[in-house]
């Protein structure tokens, strides 16, 4: 009976925890939902149209009707493709909820913060794109104004989007949303390799950086195509890969840390956690400071002392995945190595 009384109230006070999670990680899913949103939105707006040169060379290729990689292709490599293997590598690795959870509002949030910006700049900056005169489809015999440059004016074109488009080259979206994307990606398989765990490991560098080949090879299409310029297809890449950092930060911690593999702990601490760890239970006592642990093993049983994380030789990453899981819960990466310290 009292075993009975103790796992009824633990089952209410885990229910209770859970919608606290809910009310706590909601405005983060709700506000990324949003974002999301506008970045479809606003691509209805008609944007600015800044002026051009019908003698410049570099606007004069031709208009690709059938991309490399088309919008549909683009989703699914940006965005499906990531999620799925996201899962896949939890489910191979620390098998853990928390941990798809934490992966999966990162990798969206990265994603449509990079959409809205992008979306956002090709609106104000108004860049033709390299196929604007062949889109445009200038009246015959047109020339530029003497001292001044061509609008869309002279423009003969029927299809309203495809001119509209025309003047949406700086940055590349398909640039930054593959990066943003397969970089999230990027950075969770190292996190979950140990990439850099001081030890160098050709392997793992080179299934680290497989996603960021793929978002590569489609940034280099949009030149291929001759939809972007070269600084289109930087900038972009350069903001996809910002972006998909900073998301993976929001909820991991950094690459060089011992417990990369592994997600923040929750926001709710469960009751009677000396620490907020991911399994619920607070570490113990703690060791000696000129005795730090020869495993994560060791480490998952308390080994941090007056905030700092000690200096390790981690063992097999089978073991590290596994360490500390029992019976389903994760005792996962704890505050105190958010920011790691030596004393060394």
């Amino acid at each position: 009976m009292n075993l009975f009384r103790r796992n009824s109230g633990r089952s209410r006070t885990d229910r209770s925890r859970l919608k606290q999670l809910a009310a706590s990680y909601g405005p983060d899913w709700a506000v990324t939902i949003v974002v999301a949103a506008i970045f479809f939105a606003i691509d209805n707006v008609e944007g600015f149209r800044r002026e051009f040169s019908l003698s410049d060379t570099s606007l004069r290729h031709p208009y690709a009707v059938h991309e490399r990689v088309p919008p549909f292709a683009l989703y699914m490599i940006a965005i499906v493709s990531p999620i799925v293997l996201v899962l896949a590598i939890n489910l191979l690795t620390v098998r853990s909820f928390w941990d798809a959870h934490n992966s999966l509002l990162g990798l969206v949030l990265g994603l449509a913060i990079t959409g809205t910006i992008t979306q956002f700049t090709k609106l104000t900056v108004g860049r033709p794109r390299p196929d604007v005169i062949d889109r445009c489809q200038p009246v015959p015999g047109s020339a530029d104004p003497i001292y001044k440059l061509s609008n869309s004016s002279i423009c003969t074109q029927t299809d309203a989007y495809i001119l509209k488009d025309g003047f949406r080259s700086f940055p590349s979206g398909h640039s930054s949303l593959s990066f943003a994307g397969l970089g999230f990606l990027s950075f969770y398989i190292a996190g979950k390799l140990h990439l850099f765990d001081k030890r160098g490991h050709a392997p793992k560098a080179w299934i680290s950086l497989a996603p960021l080949a793929g978002a590569a090879m489609v940034a280099i299409s949009r030149t291929m195509d001759y939809r972007h310029h070269w600084q289109d297809v930087l900038v972009g890449s350069i903001l996809g890969l910002v972006m998909s950092y900073f998301s993976y930060r929001q909820y991991y911690p950094p690459l060089s840390s011992e417990f990369s593999h592994r997600p923040y702990s929750p926001r709710i601490q469960r009751e009677g956690d000396v620490l907020p760890l991911h399994g619920g239970g607070g570490l113990p006592s703690l060791p000696p400071q000129n005795e730090p642990p020869s495993s994560y093993n060791d480490l998952e049983e308390g080994a941090v002392n007056a905030g700092t994380v000690p200096k390790i030789e981690p063992g097999p990453l089978p073991e590290i995945w596994k360490a500390g899981n029992d019976g389903g819960h994760d005792a996962h990466y704890s505050t105190l190595g958010h920011e790691r310290t030596s004393s060394e």
